[in-house]
């Protein structure tokens, strides 16, 4: 939720007028790392406009059904508005939509209430989307991500390239052993700042554009780090991992396999972020995106969170 595409505020009421919105204010949005995000502010309403910087229109028009459907199993996500038939629009050459602004904090840190209603909502969206018809151009997957590591793997010093390796090494010897992981739909990038929260409820879930067809063991993984470690420490916290895991299960149970694979899964999630933070640190330099409008999330942290991941993993 970077600035990547500055707006001026006539450019978003003329935008907005199809939409019935009369807007007043425009305020930008930081902090996040792909998508252009500004809070629309009306007389009686706020609004989110987001500018789809990588995806193109078929690409952002996907995931409406996605939120529409979620919406309607109860959950608290934000469906976009429409007009003329459809939510995605172009604005400034870019896919673009509006969507109501949900309220509520960040969980910074997190409690232990907090973890398990993230648990349950992610199970609950898990459950949702297992049969959900939906294609998409393109689904990052351990494949995918396989090859962004060895587009990075050149660029790191030695220690990291052999921290890597082994990491893949186990990913591979692991995963033949257990077979029994189930894949679905994934939201693929709820940490903490993708969520809201009033003191213990969950108020909103945000950010679907990393949506994903994989192993639903990486998003429990990849929020299980985030809600249940204690920064700046990278270590997990035990009593939020079991909370965790208890609320999740109470809605989908994990199969065997899936727990016989939960630590490696927490040491891969770490090194996919590991992987994504510094091909975004390369893209932004290529691309000279740099300023405070800018945010770049630090590779090291983790790669910190690996380090102390791997130390539980076995062959």
């Amino acid at each position: 939720m970077s600035v990547y595409t500055p707006l001026s505020l006539k450019e978003v009421q003329d935008f907005a007028a199809p939409y019935q919105l009369e807007v007043t204010d425009l305020i930008p949005i930081q902090g996040g790392i792909q998508n252009t995000n500004y809070f629309v502010v009306c007389d009686t309403a706020q609004y989110v406009l987001t500018i789809f910087e990588e995806m193109d229109e078929q690409g952002a028009s996907e995931l409406v059904p996605v939120l529409e459907h979620l919406g309607q199993q109860g959950l608290a996500v934000p469906v976009p508005l429409k007009h003329s038939g459809k939510s995605i629009h172009i604005l400034k050459n870019k896919p673009a939509q509006i969507a109501p602004r949900m309220m509520g904090k960040h969980p910074m840190p997190s409690t232990v209430g907090q973890v398990r209603a993230i648990a349950q909502a992610q199970a609950q969206m898990h459950v949702a989307l297992l049969d959900f018809p939906l294609q998409r151009a393109e689904y990052r997957d351990h494949r995918y991500w396989r090859s962004v590591a060895k587009e990075i793997q050149p660029t790191l010093d030695m220690a990291d390239r052999t921290l890597l390796s082994n990491l893949l090494g186990l990913y591979d010897a692991l995963s033949m052993m257990y077979p029994d992981r189930p894949r679905g739909f994934i939201h693929s990038d709820l940490f903490r700042d993708n969520t809201l929260f009033d003191g213990d409820e969950l108020k909103g879930i945000l950010d679907f554009y990393e949506l994903n067809k994989d192993e639903l063991l990486f998003d429990i993984a990849i929020s299980m780090n985030d809600f249940c470690t204690d920064y700046p420490s990278v270590v997990l916290n035990e009593e939020k991992a079991m909370a965790y895991l208890e609320a999740y299960s109470a809605v989908r149970a994990l199969t065997e396999d899936e727990k016989s694979c939960l630590e490696l899964y927490l040491a891969m999630a770490a090194g996919r972020f590991w992987m994504m933070r510094l091909q975004i640190a390369q893209k932004n330099a290529m691309e000279g995106r740099t300023g405070t409008d800018i945010l770049q999330k630090n590779p090291v942290e983790m790669r910190n969170m690996l380090i102390e991941r791997m130390k539980f993993v076995t062959a």
